[in-house]
């Protein structure tokens, strides 16, 4: 860098880089949520302003058709969740029914709650640091070798899935790191974000469907009975 350099030039550059600044804003993006939900989404969109980091790299691209994006992510969203209970879940010998999330069943009075956790808290904020946040920054580590995009794909799922082990155990864990391939893979592939947010939420407000209905046995036991 210069020596005109400005302080903001400086402050986004260390923020950009690996040394103790720029390791410390990764270390509270990736805590944020302990705190609330999506503050670690929060902190990815307030680094990327001090970084001066283009928001096209971590994936904010404005969709060719916000109608198309939504539609495809819903039906992407919802297909795939549908998938998972009936068919992949079963397979890899997860209970019928999520105990973490049972209490849902019927409870009205915590829907507007968990709607606002899913469509905010997991399919915008999740999507925003496990594939827009730590995609960009695992690409600035990696370089651009061969096999650097399928290795961040396979690291970022696997985080992706440790996440969900303190409230839902190793089905949890199965379930998220498919997930996370999946988006993850489609990610790598696109670079844009909005439509996996859709299908993100459109995912995980499928499963709150089928839990608040108590029709989880009866998916989950649809094609092996």
């Amino acid at each position: 860098m210069s020596t005109d350099a400005s302080p903001k030039d400086v402050r986004a550059e260390r923020l950009r880089g690996f040394g103790p600044l720029g390791l410390l804003a990764g270390a509270l993006i990736l805590t944020g949520n302990l705190l609330f939900a999506p503050l670690s989404a929060i902190l990815v969109l307030l680094w990327a302003w001090a970084s001066r980091t283009p928001w096209r790299e971590i994936g904010f691209v404005r969709p060719r058709s916000w109608t198309a994006s939504l539609a495809l992510g819903v039906v992407l969203g919802s297909a795939f969740k549908l998938v998972m209970k009936a068919m992949v879940m079963p397979l890899l010998g997860a209970p019928a029914i999520n105990p973490a999330y049972h209490y849902l069943a019927g409870n009205q009075a915590a829907l507007p709650g968990m709607i606002f956790a899913v469509t905010a808290g997991a399919g915008f904020g999740e999507e925003t640091v496990f594939r827009g946040y730590l995609f960009e920054r695992l690409g600035k580590l990696f370089g651009g070798w061969r096999g650097a995009k399928a290795a961040i794909v396979l690291l970022t799922a696997a985080l992706f899935g440790m996440a969900h082990y303190h409230d839902q155990g190793l089905p949890g864990v199965e379930q998220a790191t498919i997930t996370g391939l999946v988006f993850g893979g489609i990610f790598a592939v696109t670079g844009r974000l909005w439509g996996l947010i859709f299908a993100h939420a459109a995912f995980d407000l499928t499963a709150l469907a089928i839990i608040y209905w108590d029709v989880e046995p009866a998916v989950a036991h649809f094609v092996f009975r």
